[in-house]
């Protein structure tokens, strides 16, 4: 039963999770109820931590069918546990008697199964979620998303709109007419109310969470131990801590979720027209719509409540909400394949593929344009949490935990903490029954040696140096939403990049044109605004193929858009009504020329000719837009010139794309070669085709027609040739990025060689550096898929680009022996297409090429998210900085995503810089450094502290005596707290450096500098413990003990005498006592001092004021407490007195221990260990330096300490994508040599790294012919 009860809900998603049944047994929740009850409410909390044993522990396994309770389990990494309980809807509630008033099925494009006959399809859609004929469905909630049971597939699965599984046709057919009341009361009953709601949680709910904190109940527990032993300052201090820190945090976490509800609540509820089936227009909540209703969009734009899809008009949207991209873009219906001219197959809707169709939840329409009469319409396609919108919220509310080594170490080393307080734990049983100790007491003082030994102020401490980098973020302009992510990037090593807006200026200038007549390419020509051009088909096209629009009167959209129409100098005019009703029944948009750029019109001899001369005014109306698509790299439309009979065909996109549909004799043969000298030069070259549509196609075919029936046989008109400037920072931080050794890797939806020139440019790739392209072409007609390599200086592409055979390659063999190449670095680069079919068909290489890959050009936005996975699988860490137009995904992937969308509603990236240029990349990194740096010293700090009281308490328990309450209070208030929360203020380091901090905490350094000082503080403290022992003056003692002659004094006496009245109870005076709190106290100074390190990662610990005030004062108190003791301090910390030589003796075995702490710290671990192994590394790494990516040598030496120290060999390095560069080295086959193709093996799987060359010869010999 148990496996054919695992099911997976979610298959192949991200969330993707096993799904088991359970039933409640009221036996296991009797046994349970007892358990609480004997363990004082602790197993409560237990089950509270853990709802994996808390479900198993209370239920017995039952069917998935019929379970009650449902637990849930991730397969990620995580694998994290989550319980819900099964719900029942029940149907019977509602009028919904005969399947007949159900014309449509329940859950419309049901994914699952999709029937499209309506009878059939109705009664199914009723019986696939209901229980037999009960009418009851069973479901349960999860993350805001309802999964309902499917006796179909036999699981639960959640009700997906009509984005899934329905197809273009139906959308038009069965869904446009829109729902009956009855059929929408009954999908409101199954897909709830349209809202993202964002509850703010109750204070009392948020408390009883924080408070629920295995942390917090430790402090607890602490604290309630404390006030049995009457400890009560100090347990008094660490509840006003806790409560401090409870405020603090309840007021981040509310503050934030009040921050998302505002966001999300903007458009929650509006008032929406909506049709119905007898077109009836009624007025509805915007919370009261579901897929399948028809939605009109008013005249003057709305805020989209919903995913919908545009069936009529077309709508100019701003997405910034989405994207971080201000530009409005223009949205037009989805194309009905019902009255195409060609009848293309039937494809399904999907709102990715169909984006520009789709009007997204949030994203706000400006305004409408629709035809004479005709309301503009959207079919309602997704509603609530399952809407772009809804899944982005969602992402903020339950984000996937940051697996970051720091926290699990820390997890690990609380336990080492933890296994130490264990053994002082049996060591005090057994000493104290030994001697024979109450029972109480006992018991009392060996759970005390576990809450000294884990810190109560670590959450505390730890988290100041994050609060306090992100402080100093927020004042060079980088916001961040996440803060546990600034220390992840203190390790970033690789960074990716978009280009355009990021690298290099956000807007083109035209820098010329090269026009093509008769096959054959004129001279670039500079100004296209000229009375000679004015009526040619090329600026007809420049004209008029754009999606541009005026909103208030200005024009706006694409910057690119915009400035080919500024150089023409053409005017657009949107035609009112009465306008469109001159030329035809539609007619959107007209444009053009000022009057001063037409030729005069020749005055006409008689009157009748003059007739004719009315047309002169020369305007083309925009018929039909088919807008830009990333996927197909074009935009056309259909536009006609005012009294012309036939239409025209316009195109413009990538020129590979638009050389590829026209007529091959249209297209020059240098094309290939003045592409390249273009792209080198890193211009980007747009192309431009025409023709002439055939008379029959009249306006309404036109307005269905397929975008391929257009985008065919045109003529290639010639080239737009566009300047991207650099930003004048962008090469001076990739150097400052390169001398830290982290690499850079483009990724941009430019073309290729523009990519590569700009990459060579800004000094991503060095000039002497070889740059690969990987060019990979998917199976056809029977063949496996291949990668033909090519050296980027050799490579001229053939007339077909996508048809690139390795003997059809003119051989410009770079190298004759591959010897020279090992001396030069490589870069690979390669095409989104390229990138999908090796990452299908040659998993082997992937990791190879993620180790050199530069250069990704045309990357759609999905395809960057895989290339950030594909990095970080080869273990980088990866940041990614972006505009965030389309790397919302990759932003949010990334380990350290970098929003430079001035628009704070990029909620995708952890950060976002408010100055739109990439310096913010090295500051983050710095301070991420800083941050990392901190928490190390913070936790070396706190580790330190609970082993010098730990250490303190176990030498005193061994002659039963303690710590007093005012000294445990001094020590932890006023030496600790302050300590901790000013050594954390050290601000970055100036510049970025090329060594990098460790990425753990359990890293050979680390654990060298703790252990060492370690033993370097318990080897003073017993010093001092046992050394006052051998005094001549030393008996045990007693409150008439006198060991400093102080008898004559009157002062000491009086005190004396108050001392003898109240009895010391627990021992707490006595001379060990005395010696240890003031070497202890020292020693906790000392270790402060020796970790508050300043290079390379944060400036010199002497530049943070509070930190050395705060030391200088307290070492100041302390010695003169020591030296010089006053009466009334004495009897509050309950420091007896001893003699001067003593204390002066005190003062040298604390001066000695800061000498040896400091130059163990400073100078062996800093200089000598730290030297050794790093040169060692750095002589490795120069020899290989011809073909390794920049490595960081600093973790290298800290993952390889230990193993050095204990003399082992060779050691292999931890991150694979060091690995894979050591074995590459010794690779002869890699990099592959040009020219040369590496063919899928579809048999032979376990060839390892050579397997790619078997093809090499075969080239060869084609090469030879």
């Amino acid at each position: 039963m148990d496996k054919e009860e695992r099911k997976i809900i979610n298959q192949g998603q991200e969330d993707e999770m096993e799904i088991y049944g359970y039933n409640l047994s009221r036996w296991k929740l009797a046994i349970v109820s007892l358990g609480v009850i004997c363990t004082g409410g602790f197993l409560l909390l237990l089950l509270y931590w853990m709802p994996e044993w808390r479900v198993k522990a209370t239920c017995v396994r039952a069917a998935i069918k019929d379970c009650e309770v449902v637990l849930l389990r991730t397969t990620d990494e995580f694998k994290m546990w989550f319980c819900a309980k099964i719900r029942i809807l029940s149907l019977e509630t509602h009028p919904v008697s005969s399947p007949k008033s159900m014309s449509n099925k329940l859950s419309n494009g049901h994914a699952v199964c999709l029937i499209e006959n309506p009878t059939e399809d109705n009664r199914h859609g009723i019986r696939k979620y209901s229980q037999a004929e009960s009418q009851q469905i069973r479901y349960f909630t999860h993350h805001s998303v309802k999964y309902f049971w499917n006796d179909t597939i036999h699981n639960f699965d959640f009700l997906k709109g009509l984005d899934e599984g329905v197809s273009c046709t139906s959308i038009y057919e069965k869904h446009s007419a829109g729902l009956t009341k009855g059929m929408h009361a009954y999908r409101k009953l199954l897909y709830g109310v349209n809202e993202i709601a964002v509850k703010v949680p109750s204070v009392f709910k948020l408390l009883i969470k924080e408070v629920l904190n295995p942390f917090y109940i430790f402090q607890l527990f602490s604290v309630i131990l404390w006030s049995t032993d009457e400890y009560y300052y100090y347990a008094l201090a660490i509840v006003v801590m806790s409560i401090v820190s409870i405020v603090s945090s309840l007021y981040s976490i509310r503050k934030q979720y009040v921050m998302l509800h505002d966001m999300v609540a903007t458009h929650s509820t509006v008032r929406v027209s909506v049709c119905r089936v007898n077109e009836e227009i009624e007025e509805i909540f915007s919370t009261d719509l579901v897929p399948g209703d028809v939605m009109v969009i008013p005249l003057n734009g709305t805020i989209m409540p919903c995913d919908a899809v545009l069936i009529n008009g077309t709508c100019i949207v701003n997405e910034s909400m989405l994207t971080g991209e201000s530009v409005p873009v223009t949205k037009t219906n989805l194309p009905n394949p019902s009255v195409d001219v060609k009848g293309i197959g039937d494809e399904l809707y999907n709102p990715e593929t169909h984006k520009r169709h789709t009007l997204f939840c949030g994203t706000t329409v400006i305004q409408t344009r629709f035809y004479t009469g005709e309301l503009v319409k959207a079919i309602v396609v997704r509603t609530g949490f399952s809407t772009s919108k809804g899944q982005l919220v969602r992402s903020i509310l339950y984000p996937k935990p940051t697996d970051f080594k720091l926290y699990r170490d820390a997890y690990l080393f609380l336990l080492c903490l933890v296994a130490v307080a264990g053994i002082g734990f049996i060591y005090t049983i057994i000493n104290s029954i030994l001697n024979e100790v109450q029972v109480g007491v006992i018991i009392i003082e060996s759970l005390d040696i576990i809450t000294i030994t884990v810190p109560p102020a670590l959450p505390a401490a730890m988290t100041a140096g994050i609060v306090y980098a992100q402080r100093r973020l927020k004042k060079i302009g980088i916001f961040c939403i996440s803060p546990q992510r600034i220390n992840i990037c203190g390790q970033l090593n690789l960074v990716c990049f978009d280009k355009t807006g990021t690298l290099t200026e956000d807007g083109l200038d035209l820098w010329g044109i090269q026009r093509v007549e008769n096959a054959r390419f004129l001279s670039p020509e500079e100004n296209v605004c000229n009375e000679m051009l004015v009526k040619s088909q090329f600026v007809a096209c420049l004209a008029t193929c754009h999606s541009l629009t005026k909103i208030e009167g200005v024009l706006s959209g694409d910057p690119l858009d915009l400035k080919m129409f500024e150089a023409i100098g053409w005017i657009l005019e949107e035609a009112t009504e009465e306008e469109t009703a001159l030329h035809n029944r539609i007619m959107p948009t007209v444009v053009r020329p000022p009057k001063q750029l037409l030729p005069e019109s020749t005055p006409a001899g008689n009157q009748e000719m003059e007739l004719f001369e009315l047309p002169a005014i020369y305007e083309i109306g925009i018929v039909r837009q088919f807008p830009f698509s990333s996927a197909l790299q074009r935009m056309s439309v259909v536009a006609r010139v005012l009294g012309d009979k036939k239409m025209d065909a316009y195109m413009k996109g990538a020129p590979e794309v638009i050389a590829s549909l026209c007529k091959p004799e249209t297209v020059p043969v240098d094309f290939q070669n003045v592409l390249e000298d273009f792209t080198k030069q890193g211009f980007r070259v747009i192309a431009l085709a025409h023709r002439k549509l055939e008379s029959k196609l009249t306006w309404h075919k036109v307005q269905n027609i397929s975008r391929d029936a257009i985008e065919n046989n045109m003529d290639f008109m010639g080239l737009i040739i566009m300047q991207n400037k650099l930003k004048q920072e962008t090469p001076a931080v990739l150097e400052d990025l390169h001398k830290a050794n982290i690499r850079t890797v483009m990724v941009t939806g430019d073309n290729m060689l523009t990519a590569v020139s700009v990459a060579r440019d800004c000094g991503m790739i060095l000039p002497q550096d070889k740059v690969i392209i990987a060019e990979a072409l998917p199976p056809k007609d029977g063949k496996v898929a291949k990668i033909n390599w090519h050296y980027a200086d050799s490579l001229t592409q053939c007339s077909h680009p996508s048809a690139i055979a390795s003997e059809a390659i003119p051989v410009k063999l770079v190298h004759d022996s591959l010897e020279d190449l090992q001396m030069t670095r490589y870069h690979f680069a390669m095409n989104g297409k390229s990138f999908s079919v090796i990452l299908e068909h040659f998993q082997d290489l992937v990791p190879k090429l993620m180790l050199h890959g530069t250069v990704f050009a045309r990357m759609a936005p999905d395809q960057k998210t895989q290339l950030i996975e594909a990095l970080q699988n080869v273990d980088y860490f990866v940041g990614m900085c972006g505009d965030g137009a389309n790397d919302c995904g990759a932003l949010k992937r990334a380990h350290g995503g970098i929003s430079l969308s001035e628009l704070e509603a990029s909620v995708a990236s952890p950060f976002t810089s408010k100055t739109p240029s990439i310096s913010c990349v090295p500051n983050l990194i710095r301070e991420g450094r800083a941050a990392l740096i901190t928490s190390f010293c913070v936790f070396k700090f706190m580790a330190l502290y609970s082993i010098i009281q730990y250490f303190s308490v176990t030498l005193l328990y061994s002659i039963l005596s303690n710590l007093g309450d005012f000294q445990f209070l001094f020590i932890d208030l006023a030496i600790i707290l302050v300590v901790v929360f000013t050594m954390s203020l050290n601000p970055a380091w100036k510049e970025l450096v090329a060594q990098r901090p460790p990425s753990g905490l359990i890293s050979g350094a680390l654990l060298f500098s703790v252990l060492s000082q370690i033993i370097i503080c318990i080897g003073f403290q017993s010093l001092g413990f046992f050394w006052v022992k051998q005094q001549p003056w030393y008996e045990v003692w007693h409150p008439k003990s006198d060991a400093c002659n102080t008898t004559g004094s009157l002062l000491w006496n009086s005190s004396h005498l108050d001392n003898e009245t109240e009895l010391d109870e627990h021992n707490i005076q006595n001379y060990e006592n005395t010696t240890v709190f003031f070497i202890s106290s020292f020693q906790y100074l000392i270790v402060a001092i020796a970790f508050s390190k300043g290079k390379p990662f944060r400036q010199p610990c002497y530049k943070n004021y509070f930190f050395v005030f705060s030391v200088i004062f307290l070492y100041v108190f302390i010695l003169f407490i020591m030296l010089y003791p006053v009466a009334s301090v004495d009897q509050v910390l309950q420091i007896v007195c001893v003699p001067y030589q003593w204390r002066v003796t005190m003062l040298i075995i604390v001066l000695v221990n800061a000498f040896v702490s400091i130059t163990v710290e400073s100078f062996f671990l800093d200089m000598v260990l730290w030297k050794v192994v790093f040169s060692r590394d750095k002589q490795g790494e120069y020899r290989f330096s011809t073909t390794q990516p920049p490595q960081e040598s600093v973790d290298r030496w800290g993952k390889c300490c230990l193993p050095w120290a204990l003399g082992r060999g060779k050691k292999i390095p931890k991150a694979k994508y060091m690995y894979l560069a050591q074995e590459l080295l010794v690779d002869p086959e890699w990099p592959p040599k040009p020219q040369t193709t590496t063919e899928a093996k579809g048999l032979v799987k376990g060839n390892g790294p050579r397997s790619p060359h078997h093809s090499t010869a075969a080239s060869r010999s084609q090469r030879r012919r």
